[in-house]
């Protein structure tokens, strides 16, 4: 069982940094492929980013490549996103979630999600 817990959102300006964290508890969480889906209203949840067990791998939606970066430390059992020259599409609210394996940009695959934290992007 694990629990994710994300805070860091908030308000920021169009072509602002903002950075998202997720702390999880539990003893396996080096073993969970983590990622970061998000949700507008009235569209369904999206994926954002996802980063391997140890690190060693990223990968992005197209609509934040180059912008977003996720990371994780697996000695405090945390996953973050540095998210970078925002605009208005990259309002929403942002899941932390973790899987074991499947498919890293499919919902159903993952067997642990956070509450949600908003991010709203405003001129």
């Amino acid at each position: 069982q694990v629990q994710l817990v994300e805070s860091g959102g908030g308000l920021v300006q169009t072509g602002g940094s903002l950075r998202l964290s997720c702390a999880a508890s539990g003893d396996m969480f080096s073993s969970y492929y983590m990622a970061w889906f998000r949700q507008a209203p009235g569209k369904e949840r999206e994926f954002v980013a996802t980063i391997t067990p140890r690190g060693l791998s990223t990968f992005y939606a197209d609509s934040v490549k180059g912008r977003f970066t996720i990371d994780r430390d697996n000695n405090k059992n945390t996953v973050s996103l540095r998210m970078n020259n925002m605009n208005f599409e990259d309002s929403a609210v942002y899941y932390c979630a973790a899987r074991f394996d499947g498919s890293y940009g499919d919902v159903t695959s993952y067997a642990y999600w956070g509450q949600g934290i908003q991010v709203t992007v405003s001129s």
